[in-house]
């Protein structure tokens, strides 16, 4: 199944079904108003948006709508948590490397994660809106969950349960900034503005073979200003599987439902498929020539994020967006 939220000058917008081809799609106000009210009530919502979801598939309403992605706000326009993982250690390790910096032996056994703002988040055809170039702006191309209700200290083998939906991320970062906050001891804040969701959620059956309940085994395309950047596989180097990286964000508290985990940037040790952040081809250039050659992003760039099954088609729609200057009003 695939769900949508349309733009309808609401703060959670309107959630809609959305069929295989992305193409069409259905209001589904009888059955839940939001993707949050569907979610809060999942065990016995999600079966009357399938039986919507395979309608439409099948060409059994009349009344659908043309889905356009730009319309969209990401699915989850806001939540009340979102964790993001560093589950790729090799591109943790990489950063430290060009700093020359040890990594502790922890860090592969102990997921890495930030707590980040979930109460803006941006739409997937959405502006990125910064005030200054010299922050630094990176992308970061990512695979998130969305949980239903976990309870606190959960096995790995029971977050498994509790993940009900995928989608991408576009998790902005500005990059200059990250150094001082870090330096306080205190964690990312200024350094991590509003982060982009893909323009549909999908349940992990919609997902195949490519999808064993832990890992998305499928390449992760970024195109920078139109040109292909990278397209590592999300399911290869991932040394901290989903449901590792959902009970450690439940390992003290519990998650309320509509909570989104993220995987961390998509590296492959193997770089002929190129990154999925600026800030490791910088690093690849720092170990290779002693400084980076590439630059950050600049007002006017754009930046598309997309995952595309093996018969070619998007599963989740794009992610695409410019970085525009913010002027205040």
């Amino acid at each position: 199944m695939k769900l949508a939220t349309l733009k309808n000058n609401t703060r959670d917008g309107q959630l809609v079904v959305v069929n295989k081809t992305l193409d069409k799609a259905v209001v589904v106000t009888d059955i839940a108003t939001t993707l949050q009210a569907a979610l809060d009530n999942w065990a016995a919502v999600s079966p009357k948006l399938a039986k919507v979801y395979q309608s439409l598939n099948n060409n059994e309403i009349n009344d659908a709508l043309t889905f356009d992605q730009a319309q969209c706000e990401s699915p989850l326009p806001r939540a009340y948590q979102w964790a993001d993982g560093s589950a790729y250690v090799n591109h943790v390790e990489l950063v430290r490397k060009a700093r020359n910096a040890e990594m502790p032996e922890t860090f592969w056994t102990d997921p890495l994660m930030y707590q980040g703002g979930s109460d803006t988040f941006i739409g997937p055809r959405d502006d990125i809106v910064i005030a200054c170039e010299e922050y630094g702006i990176d992308f970061e191309s990512e695979v998130a969950v969305i949980t239903d209700d976990v309870p606190m200290a959960v096995s790995a083998e029971q977050a498994a349960h509790h993940i009900k939906l995928l989608m991408l991320v576009n998790d902005v970062s500005l990059r200059n900034l990250i150094p001082g906050e870090l330096a306080k001891g205190f964690g990312f804040f200024a350094a991590k503005p509003s982060s982009a969701f893909s323009p549909v959620a999908v349940t992990p059956d919609e997902l195949g073979d490519a999808w064993d309940g832990k890992k998305l085994r499928l390449p992760l395309t970024t195109h920078l200003n139109k040109a292909l950047f990278g397209q590592p596989n999300c399911g290869v180097d991932m040394t901290f599987d989903f449901p590792t990286i959902v009970a450690h964000a439940a390992k003290t508290r519990p998650l309320s439902a509509g909570s989104i985990i993220g995987s961390g940037t998509i590296s492959n040790y193997d770089r002929s498929a190129g990154s999925s952040c600026l800030a490791e081809v910088r690093m690849l250039e720092i170990i290779a020539d002693g400084k980076p050659s590439t630059p950050f992003m600049s007002f006017g760039d754009t930046v598309r994020i997309e995952m595309f099954d093996n018969d070619g088609d998007s599963i989740f729609g794009a992610i695409d967006q410019q970085v525009v200057e913010y002027k205040a009003q």
